[in-house]
């Protein structure tokens, strides 16, 4: 809470410093780019009526017969997206990724209290902050007021203009998506890969709303609205969605289970991350890692050399490095020099200040050692939700008129994550090796449990937050 107090100070004290020097005496909102302008608000006074009657459709069944997805295809459209963005575009993003970084260190937090220390973890403060955003983009009063705060946006009144509008946030999370995987060269095409996927499963005979899903494409070009029965079989429900998922897909993912029978609505979230790290070899042999003092595993490793930013704390017990893997993308490594610190040095590093934080690297020629990454993870919002003492926000009495007109009862709220990191073998390390020939090079190598930190750097947004404790047990 002190978090968001402290953002909402420095963005409001910003913009009445630029008032004064404008002469400009009118009233801006601290979140003026996400909000609802004058225009807009004229707009849906003269629109209220017709919104009442929105076009609805009945999903098909799930057993109906779908295509695969095409990633590719996805990519491409990412990237579509990027070549149209305008000045007010990124700094609309720039907002978006403040907002989420907070929320994502709050829910990171909180699942970390859950995950044993020995465990591998990961989450996706991006997708956390756009599953509640589309939620606040089907809800109604009080559900909208109550999504809006919590997603960190203050309402100062009940007028229009104060007012968050989903589309704008939704198309800025589209922006985020697209800068992360923008190519940076002719050879850099195929090195980041981020797909997003949305499937919600609604009960037979009930109606969804047209306007809400064709929203839902700024955050992804790819929604599998579907009927299901979650009532009578829950178990074999959850069985359906899994294989539906999976079969849409092609990733395999973690089981969706335990959806409520009382409820007539699932939403859930897929993401795939693949990271093709330039200038690392997967290295022949198997190398040891080590899970704790006495226990090591055998696991497929990558190799490279560059200049890259890195810290060695020997204050906080840590080291840092950070790799671009391009140009607008950056994999922070953070290891505990012992790795029974690693809930300390979570604790003290997935904070506000997080990024800020790092301006203590300074470049090195560093030969690093890392584990080949394949990690899958999934949480469960509601969960989140009823840890962060909000159990209602999307409980029983939640309002979302804008999704359908039947009284929705919202079951599992789920995201599901595949995050891989590889090695690029298409590129070619030999002049890269010819220039730092010669240079001393530190060791780094991560062979005991780390944190790490996915992060694109225009907008600043955490994509991912994560840690490995044992490469071979991967969540």
């Amino acid at each position: 809470m002190t978090s968001n107090m402290n953002l909402r100070v420095t963005v409001l004290c910003l913009l009445a410093l630029t008032d004064l020097a404008t002469g400009d005496r009118v009233y801006i909102h601290p979140f003026h780019l996400l909000v609802y302008s004058k225009s807009s608000c004229d707009q849906l006074e003269k629109s209220n009526v017709e919104k009442q009657n929105d076009p609805t459709f009945t999903p098909a069944p799930i057993q109906a017969k779908t295509s695969p997805m095409d990633e590719k295809a996805l990519q491409e459209q990412l990237m579509l997206a990027i070549k149209k963005l305008e000045a007010e575009d990124k700094m609309r993003a720039a907002e978006v990724g403040m907002l989420l970084n907070f929320m994502g260190f709050r829910m990171y937090r909180l699942l970390s209290e859950k995950w044993s220390s020995g465990n591998g973890a990961i989450l996706s403060p991006v997708t956390v902050f756009g599953t509640l955003a589309s939620f606040y983009l089907g809800a109604l009063d009080p559900t909208a007021s109550r999504l809006q705060a919590f997603l960190g946006v203050p309402g100062e009144g009940q007028d229009c203009m104060s007012r968050l509008d989903g589309h704008k946030v939704l198309s800025a999370l589209q922006t985020i998506q697209g800068l992360l995987v923008a190519q940076d060269g002719t050879n850099s095409q195929n090195r980041l890969l981020l797909s997003t996927v949305v499937g919600l499963f609604i009960a037979p005979g009930l109606h969804l709303k047209q306007p809400f899903i064709q929203g839902l494409a700024l955050l992804t070009p790819v929604t599998f609205p579907r009927s299901l029965d979650l009532s009578t079989d829950p178990n074999l429900a959850a069985e359906k969605i899994n294989r539906f998922m999976q079969a849409v897909t092609g990733w395999k993912m973690n089981s969706l289970t335990g959806i409520a029978p009382e409820s007539n609505l699932v939403f859930n979230t897929y993401v795939h991350f693949q990271g093709k790290m330039k200038g690392f070899s997967l290295l022949t042999e198997l190398q040891d890692f080590w899970v704790d003092n006495t226990t090591s595993v055998a696991v497929p490793m990558l190799s490279g050399t560059g200049i890259f930013q890195h810290l060695d704390d020997a204050q906080n017990n840590l080291s840092m490095t950070r790799v671009p893997l391009s140009e607008n993308t950056c994999l922070l490594l953070i290891q505990p020099y012992c790795p029974s610190d690693m809930k300390k040095i979570e604790a003290l590093i997935f904070q506000h200040d997080f990024l800020a934080g790092m301006k203590n690297l300074a470049p090195r020629v560093i030969h690093l050692t890392l584990p080949q990454v394949v990690l899958r993870g999934s949480y469960d919002l509601q969960e989140l939700l009823s840890q962060a003492k909000l159990p209602t926000l999307l409980g029983p009495e939640t309002n979302l008129g804008k999704i359908s007109d039947t009284k929705l009862r919202v079951g599992k709220v789920q995201n599901d994550l595949l995050f891989e990191l590889k090695a690029d073998e298409s590129e070619q390390t030999s002049e890269n090796a010819q220039h730092l020939e010669g240079q001393e090079s530190l060791e780094v190598t991560l062979n005991t449990p780390f944190l790490f930190a996915l992060y694109e750097i225009e907008t600043t947004a955490l994509h991912f937050l994560g840690r490995v404790t044992n490469p071979l047990n991967m969540v």
